[in-house]
This record gives C-alpha cells, structure tokens and sequence, in this order.
C-alpha cells in the first residue's frame, strides 16, 4: 500500500472493512449498464445489498486485505475481469444471485456487440408508415415493402447468427422495430460466504429442480430405512404399526388368542364353520340350519 495514492488507500481501506464486515461479498461484472438503469438497481438492492464501483487493481488489493480476517476471500480476485462492482450483502449467494438476475433487462443494440443468440426479423405488419424507412429497412436487408397503404415485413429473416456481430445499420432497424437482442444488468461472477467461494454455474442452479431433487432423495432414504427396519424419528410411527400388524397376522395365523387378535379368530372360525356347514348340510342339527340360512 505504500505506492497508493492517499485517496486510494481510503478506499481500499474502506472496501477491505466492509467486505470483512459483510455476511456476503460478490463480484460482478456491470459492463454495458447505462447509468440510469444502474442507479436503479441500486436503488431496488437497497437495504439488502450494496454496490460499489471501483478500479479492478483496487478491488483486489481490497480483497486481499480483508482476507486477513475472512480466509479465501482473496479467491473472489480470480472473477475480476473488465468493469466489475463489489457487492456486499446480508442474503445468502444464491438469494443475491436471484435479485441481481431480477435486474436484468432487453436492451437494444448500437452495433459492434455480439449477438447472444440468433436475430430474426419476422414477416408481419409494421407500425410504420409509409415513407422512407422502406428503404432504410431495405438497406438493412429486411424485406419490406408497402402493401395495402401499410409498411409489412414480407417473410421471416434472419439478420445476425448467434455470436456474430451485430452490424451498425441492422442494429438501428432492429431498434426501430423494438427487437432488444441484448441482456443488460449485474451479472454475479462469484460470490463468497463462510469461507466458501461459489461460482457463476453454482449459483445459478435451478432451486425448482434442486428442492424436486431432495424430496425424491428424501423418498428413497425414507423408503430405504422403512425396508431395513431404521429406527427415526420419520420412520417410527410406520415401523411400528408394520410391526403391529406383522405381529396380528401371526397370532391369528397361529390361532394365538389375544385381545387384538380374538375377534379375528372368532370370525375365522365362524368362516370355517359355515364351510363345513355348507359341505355336510345333512350333519347340521336344525339350529344351525336356522342360523345359515
């Protein structure tokens, strides 16, 4: 620090403070945001999370300095790349990675940016008028044209393949006719808490998909301690009312008189009974004629 401008070392200092003092710290890049749209980010994380905007040399002579008190925190360095913000907050990474994904808005392009993935005009009707944007739309290579007084697209085109670079004029038309082929808001490269750093591609897991996956695991332990008879606190209640009935099916099976098990014995005997009834009907004396009918 002994290089650093004055100014410079008070802000290293006082990012180093607040990423030592946040449950979360976050890198993310911010290129491409206008000015306006990130204020109001700003303003919708406030009181959950906070952004700061700093040189990328800063950022990580600030990380390794609050390293001293939050081990692994100088591994957040390695998401530093380009216009890049600090975000420190009180929500876990996964929950600030839903906000900050919340962010995100269609934006339209000026020219030169790659397109994220493939740009189609499609046929259909304009709110144009007729005039010279059919020409400029033309000049563009959109098939446009004036049919029945009103500017139409004539068939399906596409303008630029994904990961090609959206030419200047083609951006422009593509404006005019509200196609936004950008994603503009804070993109979450990292995050740290509790002496784990997480990745873009951990953070950006599916919860949906992860909560169907712990219940289908919580099935499958629950069916597998059922099977092999393990005691929990889950499990109990059915273990022992399958106890309870394996043990009434063997007394009565082996006609060992119980208080559960008398009135099936009862009733067995008096299945029984009719059978032998129903195949010696002349052995019967009158009453139990009466009684089976």
């Amino acid at each position: 620090m002994a290089h650093v401008a004055p100014y410079k070392k008070q802000l290293v200092e006082s990012l180093a403070t607040r990423c030592a003092q946040a449950r979360v710290v976050g890198i993310a890049n911010i290129h491409g945001i206008p000015a306006p749209q990130f204020q109001a980010i700003r303003k919708k994380l406030s009181g959950r999370a906070t952004i700061t905007v700093a040189k990328n040399n800063l950022l990580r002579l600030a990380l390794e300095q609050a390293s001293e008190k939050k081990p692994d925190l100088v591994k957040l360095s390695d998401t530093i790349e380009g216009q890049t913000a600090v975000v420190t907050a009180d929500i876990n990474p996964f929950r600030l990675f839903k906000e900050l994904e919340a962010t995100k808005t269609r934006a339209p392009a000026r020219g030169g940016e790659v397109a994220p993935e493939d740009l189609w005009v499609r046929a259909g009707e304009t709110p144009f008028k007729p005039g010279p944007v059919v020409g400029e739309l033309q000049k563009a290579g959109i098939p446009a044209a004036i049919e029945r007084g009103k500017v139409m697209i004539r068939q399906d085109k596409l303008m630029v393949k994904a990961g090609q670079r959206i030419p200047r004029d083609v951006a422009q038309q593509l404006a005019r006719l509200e196609i936004f082929p950008l994603v503009v808001g804070l993109d979450l490269r990292g995050a740290y808490e509790a002496g784990t750093v997480f990745r873009r591609d951990a953070l950006a897991v599916d919860d949906t998909v992860v909560r169907g996956q712990i219940a289908q695991a919580w099935r499958e332990a629950l069916a597998l301690a059922l099977t092999i008879a393990y005691p929990t606190k889950e499990t109990i209640r059915p273990l022992l009312a399958k106890a309870h009935a394996q043990a009434l099916e063997l007394a009565v099976e082996s006609e060992f008189p119980t208080k559960e098990s008398i009135k099936f014995l009862l009733a067995k005997a008096h299945t029984q009974m009719l059978a032998l009834v129903a195949r010696a009907p002349g052995a019967a004396d009158e009453a139990l004629r009466t009684m089976t009918g």
